[in-house]
């Protein structure tokens, strides 16, 4: 995966065979510290939601994004080496955990960026993409109201937790998030939803 600095993307991977992938409680608490340490420091993270098997990232490369790694036979950019990090050593875990053998998320990890859509307003495709994640487990029938699922930012976003994982005020600015309570339950044109992947 490649990520130029400035740009924004939709990262994305499942179970394989869309096999569930976070077992329990403290699966999902486990992955986000790997998020912290392999992922936030080369990207900005702006949402995230982690499913029972699959997850979604909203990021925006920076500077930081962009270094790339030369004592590796293949070439790779930091934030490229970080999720394949976070991959195998969550990997690694629940394969002790569940006394499993092989691979628990498929290989590649898929990436957009949204930042040159020529299809829809940039802003438009990235609050599209922002609401899409945080709606995630509600249109799974996971819980009634979005509030209700520990595992994604919006619970940050709607000041119902402390978080410090996603930035924030570079989300509200870049994709034209409304103030401290971001209403995720707007209605998304179907349409757009398909531009994100």
């Amino acid at each position: 995966m490649d990520f130029i600095s400035q740009n924004t993307y939709h990262i994305y991977n499942r179970g394989n065979n869309r096999q569930t992938i976070f077992f329990t409680e403290s699966n999902y608490v486990y992955f986000l510290q790997k998020v912290r340490k392999y992922v936030s420091p080369h990207c900005d993270l702006l949402a995230y939601v982690l499913m029972p098997n699959h997850f979604h990232f909203l990021i925006h490369a920076n500077e930081h994004t962009e270094k790339q790694l030369p004592d590796l036979r293949i070439t790779r950019n930091v934030l490229s080496e970080g999720i394949r990090l976070l991959l195998s050593s969550y990997t690694k875990g629940i394969n002790k955990q569940e006394q499993r053998t092989g691979n628990l998320i498929q290989q590649k990890t898929k990436s957009k960026c949204i930042s040159d859509s020529k299809e829809i307003n940039y802003s438009d495709y990235g609050a599209t993409c922002f609401y899409y994640i945080h709606q995630n487990p509600l249109r799974a029938g996971l819980v009634n109201k979005i509030e209700d699922w520990h595992y994604s930012s919006y619970r940050d976003y709607a000041g119902l937790r402390n978080g410090t994982l996603c930035n924030q005020e570079l989300a509200k600015a870049i994709l034209n998030i409304p103030g401290n309570r971001p209403i995720t339950n707007r209605i998304i044109n179907e349409e757009s939803i398909k531009n994100i992947w």
